[in-house]
């Protein structure tokens, strides 16, 4: 189960918003206890990919690096990552799959006509062929 505070999910769904018509991407930090993961901030990190991004998005190693680096730094994990899928549903792709840790969740916000939707998480297995859905609690101000 992945839990995400008020703050980091206003702020994540704000980015998906504001990129829109393409993606966006980011990294969740917080704590793992157990099997229950919260999200205490969220990380905007660039869409590094050079083609047509309504469609996908890359991250850089050193921009995870970063990441997981600035959580260390917090007293804090890195829980995983989360993306936009414009105007469609909050699925995992084949090439979100392909391109997944399987130690991380990953959140996938639909964002329909530049508004949000609904959002899904997902646990890809270790050898990325399947992913499954994580419960995902938005706790909203």
């Amino acid at each position: 189960m992945i839990r995400i505070e008020p703050r980091p999910w206003t702020e994540m769904v704000a980015h998906a918003r504001r990129t829109y018509p393409n993606e966006c991407c980011g990294a969740m930090l917080g704590s793992i206890e157990d099997e229950r993961k919260t999200v205490r901030e969220a990380l905007t990190l660039e869409n590094a990919f050079e083609g047509a991004q309504a469609t996908r998005y890359v991250l850089r190693p050193q921009d995870l690096l970063a990441a997981d680096k600035a959580a260390r730094e917090r007293r804090m994990d890195l829980i995983g990552i989360y993306h936009s899928h414009p105007d469609c549903d909050a699925y995992f792709s084949e090439t979100d799959l392909k391109n997944s840790c399987p130690w991380y969740s990953f959140v996938v916000l639909s964002i329909q006509n530049g508004e949000f939707h609904h959002a899904n998480s997902w646990l890809p297995n270790a050898e990325q062929t399947e992913a499954a859905q994580e419960e995902l609690i938005c706790l909203e101000f």
